[in-house]
């Protein structure tokens, strides 16, 4: 679909700024930090059963309310920070997924680079870019491993299809269209 430069991209990429910006600019990069892999694995957590513009939109929100995403930080968040976080409008206030966030972040913590390490181990850079939406997968049999080997670890609030969308974002797959104007950034 055109976008609003005429350069074709992947359609739910063209309907608002914000999806412009994120599709153009972020999803499908690679990210290979521990603090950037937690976040990315929380807000899609945070993400499940709402639309992800909610999410992008509150994404500041999240942030400052989650210690810029710093594992090590969100693992020492008690009771009160729960509360805090409970009364924060400018995130979603779901009391299961803010308690899987902080004890993900404690396992995470504790877990160091091998977090990381792991979750890079998913990536397959071999697969070739879809033709179409419907080429697209929710699952795949790696989003399903990768979801049972960070259940396995303590991982809460993480499944085979959530796995999935931040494989897509964080670049372990690229699933921009074959004629997305975005090139791949697979190394």
């Amino acid at each position: 679909m055109p976008g609003p430069d005429g350069q074709l991209r992947c359609p739910w990429g063209v309907g608002l700024p914000d999806y412009l910006a994120y599709h153009d600019d972020e999803w499908g990069r690679p990210v290979s930090t521990v603090d950037g892999l937690y976040e990315r694995l929380t807000l899609e957590a945070f993400q499940s059963g709402l639309a992800w513009i909610t999410i992008l939109r509150k994404r500041e929100s999240f942030r400052s309310a989650f210690a810029g995403f710093d594992p090590a930080r969100v693992a020492t968040f008690d009771d009160d920070d729960v509360a805090r976080l409970m009364a924060d409008a400018g995130i979603v206030r779901n009391r299961a997924k803010i308690d899987a966030a902080i004890g993900n972040a404690r396992v995470i913590a504790d877990w160091g680079q091998g977090f990381a390490d792991l979750i890079l181990s998913y990536a397959q850079p071999d697969r070739p870019r879809p033709a179409t939406l419907g080429d697209v997968p929710a699952v795949t049999p790696e989003s399903t491993a990768l979801s049972k080997a960070l259940k396995k670890k303590g991982i809460r609030f993480f499944g085979p299809t959530t796995a999935y969308a931040m494989m897509q974002a964080t670049g372990l797959v690229d699933d921009h269209l074959i004629d997305c104007v975005v090139p791949s950034h697979r190394s």
